[in-house]
């Protein structure tokens, strides 16, 4: 079972399940696009194959396609399997998956690590901001706080615009952040889908006006527009986790350079939105390609990843 559709992420509900299917479908093949180098046949991973577990989740697909390329660059031949959770973290267990790139930790993995971690090797966290919010854009002024729209109902038209109804986020909203900070009276929260908060949040920066809308890191939609988070004093949208890597057991041990690497390996918000944004939005049917325009613009971040390592590549 998915411990993130209930609990904490808006995108394996029944709603999405079609949605999920189609992440799927865009992430398959992708070899490099037009006008996008390769590297050389050879080089240090000299052939040996890495098979990487990728789910259908926006940043899982971002950073697997970026180490796919960042790999198959340094010589290896890197197979990307298409499966869901439950079966990454068996499959990882038992041997049959080299890699996961998104393991969210303390909660929404919580059940698998409890039951596969002793077989698995932690390689370190990427990103430590994954987390539900509550979200205006930056031009709202007088609003920093979910306890700042106390009172201000009429000027939000009375609405927080939110996604799918049995989305984890929805619940936490309506069942958590609302009573909390004593919102029923003044507003309702609109359970409509992402795209259609989506569409919503573009209307209002382009004219403007007031909106707030129920989000989550990581989003394309910070690279996108310019937002502000709700500061959250009482901890009602729940606590940011861990986006981390974990490998077979006896990884280090084949593959010490790939290792060292993947604990080097982290992403800010920034870095980590403009990613989505290269993958997910301006080359969604094409991933890889997608991964690879965004190493080639960020040859900083690489070396930092890789050091040394990280000379003489090109995408």
């Amino acid at each position: 079972m998915d411990m993130r559709a209930p609990k904490r992420f808006p995108r394996f509900t029944a709603v999405g399940a079609a949605s999920a299917a189609l992440l799927m479908a865009g992430a398959c093949g992708g070899g490099g696009g037009d006008g996008v180098a390769t590297g050389p046949e050879g080089g240090d991973g000299g052939g040996e194959k890495i098979s990487i577990g990728m789910i259908a989740w926006d940043e899982d697909i971002a950073v697997t396609h970026v180490w796919k390329a960042l790999l198959e660059e340094k010589g290896y031949d890197v197979e990307i399997e298409e499966v869901d959770v439950a079966p990454t973290f068996q499959g990882l267990a038992e041997g049959d998956i080299d890699l996961y790139m998104d393991v969210w930790l303390p909660v929404t993995h919580e059940s698998y690590w409890e039951e596969y971690g002793d077989s698995l090797e932690d390689l370190g966290a990427w990103n430590a901001n994954a987390s539900l919010q509550l979200t205006v854009p930056s031009y709202m002024e007088d609003v920093d706080t979910i306890g700042d729209l106390k009172g201000e109902g009429d000027t939000f038209g009375g609405e927080i615009v939110g996604i799918e109804s049995g989305a984890g986020l929805t619940s936490v909203t309506k069942d958590e952040a609302m009573p909390t900070y004593e919102l029923e009276d003044e507003y309702k929260l609109v359970e409509s889908s992402t795209p259609s908060m989506l569409e919503a949040l573009d209307t209002a920066v382009a004219d403007e006006e007031p909106i707030v809308v129920t989000l989550w890191h990581p989003h394309a939609a910070y690279d996108q527009y310019d937002l502000k988070d709700l500061e959250d004093p009482e901890g009602a949208m729940g606590e940011a986790e861990e986006m981390k890597v974990a490998g077979r057991e006896g990884f280090t041990e084949d593959h010490p350079e790939v290792a060292e690497w993947m604990k080097s390996f982290e992403l800010n918000d920034e870095q980590l939105a403009s990613l989505l944004t290269s993958v997910r939005v301006d080359n969604e049917d094409d991933p890889e390609k997608g991964a690879r325009e965004w190493l080639s613009e960020n040859g900083d971040a690489v070396e930092g990843w890789m050091g040394e390592d990280a000379e003489g590549l090109e995408f």
